[in-house]
């Protein structure tokens, strides 16, 4: 059995007003390593609002319209995030932000998308599996993601045409930040772990029945497997760094639950598709949620 995992992805159009537009973010190809620094800082800051809450046991959740948790970690996060993100010049979009409407974010050919906690459920349920999720998005498609781990202070990259690469021991109030030691130090993704069976990760608060089913059929075509329950985008980190095979996903999700993971895949190597193991996911869309458009599954 092949161990490699492939997610399928390919790239939406392009606004021919794109080239003029990115010329302060792109240097000869690659993406500004100062703009790199200020995310991953964002995302070191917001991970140490986090953990002042996590310890303090004070949560102060509140439930949104469609019954999510918000708490004041959450809160805090983007706030925090913002103080870092807006003065790079680029829109965010952010689950605890102001929804922009469509007719004007249609006209952006780069921007942030921001999950500042990532697995609310988790955190309240005091597991540490819940994260900050850092996105820039260009012409639809994931260039830049970042993923902390504040409770196991890990720390996930992904850059376009750079690669992915995991850190470990990154402290939340570390402040001797530049992207090409972080790079040096960390582990290039995705790992050459020896896998004996099919590992298959999916959501801890979020299986569904057709999941269920996929992973039944998995089980039966290959025989000898492993099913690994996670919180938060944790399930795609663990797909980009090799310890795991496919994330099936069928329950609706939202752009900026799967925009940093994805960034980290496709600087993996590897690629996103949505649930037909064909179409690409793409993000900016009209809907930013929806079973239809947002379900994806990841193919090995």
């Amino acid at each position: 059995m092949d161990q490699k995992c492939y997610f399928h992805f390919a790239a939406g159009e392009r606004n021919p007003d794109q080239k003029t537009y990115l010329r302060d973010l792109i240097f000869n190809g690659m993406i500004d390593s100062k703009l790199i620094n200020t995310a991953i800082e964002a995302s070191l800051k917001a991970g140490m609002k986090i953990l002042e809450v996590y310890k303090s046991d004070d949560f102060d959740v509140d439930f949104k319209s469609d019954d999510s948790p918000l708490t004041k970690a959450d809160k805090l996060a983007h706030g925090s995030i913002m103080q870092y993100l807006n003065g790079t010049e680029y829109p965010i979009l952010s689950e605890e932000g102001v929804m922009p409407e469509y007719e004007l974010r249609k006209t952006w050919p780069v921007y942030w998308c921001v999950d500042p906690l990532d697995g609310t459920k988790e955190f309240i349920k005091k597991n540490g599996e819940f994260t900050v999720n850092i996105a820039l998005i260009e012409g639809q498609v994931p260039v830049l993601g970042i993923i902390y781990v504040p409770v196991l202070e890990l720390l996930y990259l992904g850059v376009k045409d750079v690669g992915a690469f995991k850190l470990n021991h990154v402290k939340c109030d570390r402040v001797d930040l530049d992207f090409e030691e972080l790079k040096q130090a960390g582990e290039q993704l995705p790992i050459n772990y020896y896998l004996d069976k099919l590992v298959i990760v999916g959501s801890r608060s979020h299986m569904t029945q057709e999941t269920t089913e996929l992973i039944d059929k998995l089980v039966d075509k290959y025989g000898d497997s492993e099913i690994i329950s996670k919180g938060s985008s944790l399930k795609l980190c663990m797909v980009a760094e090799g310890l795991a095979n496919i994330y099936p996903r069928f329950a609706p999700t939202m752009e900026w639950d799967t925009a940093a993971g994805h960034a980290i895949a496709l600087a993996a190597g590897l690629e996103v598709t949505r649930a037909d193991g064909k179409s690409p996911l793409l993000y900016n869309k009209q809907n930013l949620s929806g079973r239809k458009v947002f379900r994806y599954s990841i193919q090995f």
